[in-house]
């Protein structure tokens, strides 16, 4: 079936946008690799929040919108370049440059909030939308900024804290339109290819180096490996289920707020950690983790299945046990990761999230097809999908 003129697809000028997005990416790698601890995971989790809500930001503003016109692609591009400007200053965050690293994100939000009201925008929606937690966020961001040390994450936390709860907040308080499902999931799918590539890279920065003996390079490939299944789970049996729930939602706002807006959050921190877990496997394959990179890359997976699990329980309303089960055994494979090898342990991972791929494949088989557990593929760019009808329009 043809789509319909409402099936929206994703435009060059927000595949440009992402670019420095994945700047971004690398750069949170760099400092969480830097230091694994817990206080170190917030540190970048408090970072990674408005960057993630930028991207956000703009990737709802074009689903909802025609942005063919001149001001919007300018626009589009500006943005980009905050991005850029925000992803230079992550490593000096809580150092020489958080004020830059503030000034440009409020820079940022104030010109899509100007664009947004170009589109005529409801001003009830503008009030007590999030824009109107902005105004709160803000100042927190920019008191954090003045201060060193601990109260400027102190105030940094909180402002992430608003940041995350104000989609939630709002969706009390004010109606807002369907999202067109086609466009919006390609590009939350485009997010998780983008943080799988960077894992892809962080591999291979750590590689390039070192001697690439028999050893090594098997280290590579497990860790290649762990990201491909990654993938194969997500877009084989997340995406194309995503999608479909849109479609058909009730209430797709909250559901597309629940799975896309905060799962994804989840998905992508997920795999960040996987990603700098694998990083320090290749330089010693045969050496046992220590603690807080045993933590890092078991609980990554942990926290990626435990979001895909939440995520098929929203949607469906029952509990997925193999996403589970397969949350539990990263966990369970922490103690023996500290002992055994770190390329087992990595195959290890890739055993147990390959089992839960297997055993949705199986789901699938079962209840026919992609009915309400997956599908047997995702085609992000086709002009064709002959598996579902004309998307739900938007505003």
């Amino acid at each position: 079936m043809r789509p319909g003129p409402s099936d929206k697809g994703v435009s060059w000028e927000e595949l440009f946008f992402d670019l420095a997005f994945v700047f971004a990416l690398t750069q949170f790698s760099q400092l969480l690799h830097e230091d694994h601890g817990w206080a170190g995971i917030g540190r970048v989790l408090i970072l990674f929040v408005p960057v993630y809500w930028a991207w956000g930001g703009v990737t709802l503003y074009i689903n909802q919108r025609d942005t063919d016109a001149v001001v919007d692609r300018v626009g589009v591009f500006t943005l980009g370049f905050a991005s850029l400007l925000m992803a230079l200053t992550i490593p000096g965050a809580y150092e020489d440059h958080g004020l830059l690293f503030v000034g440009v994100y409020i820079a940022s939000r104030a010109l899509l909030a100007v664009l947004a009201l170009r589109k005529r925008l409801s001003w009830r929606n503008l009030l007590v939308g999030p824009y109107v937690f902005f105004l709160l966020v803000g100042p927190l961001l920019v008191a954090g900024a003045l201060m060193d040390g601990a109260p400027r994450i102190a105030f940094w936390a909180v402002a992430a804290t608003v940041d995350l709860l104000s989609p939630w907040v709002v969706r009390h308080l004010t109606t807002q339109p369907r999202a067109q499902p086609v466009h919006y999931t390609h590009r939350y799918g485009l997010l998780i290819i983008l943080v799988l590539g960077e894992s892809v890279i962080e591999v291979g920065a750590v590689s390039v180096d070192g001697e690439l003996n028999p050893v090594r390079l098997t280290a590579i490939g497990a860790a290649y490996a762990m990201v491909g299944v990654l993938a194969w789970l997500y877009f084989g049996f997340g995406l194309p289920d995503f999608r479909q729930a849109l479609e058909r939602a009730a209430d797709q706002v909250d559901l597309r707020r629940a799975i896309l807006v905060y799962g994804h959050l989840l998905f992508s921190f997920g795999i960040i950690a996987i990603a700098v877990g694998l990083a320090d496997t290749v330089p010693a394959p045969l050496d046992p983790l220590p603690i807080r990179e045993a933590m890092l890359l078991f609980g990554g997976c942990a926290l990626f299945l435990g979001a895909f699990a939440y995520a098929h329980w929203r949607i469906h309303r029952t509990i997925a046990w193999r996403r589970i089960g397969g949350t539990v055994a990263c966990l369970l494979l922490v103690p023996p990761a500290m002992v055994m090898p770190a390329l087992a342990g990595v195959v290890c991972l890739i055993l147990v999230v390959a089992l839960v791929a297997a055993a949705e494949q199986l789901a699938v088989r079962r209840q026919g097809g992609d009915a309400a557990g997956g599908s047997a593929g995702y085609r992000p760019f086709s002009d064709e999908d002959p598996d579902s009808g004309p998307a739900t329009a938007g505003v």
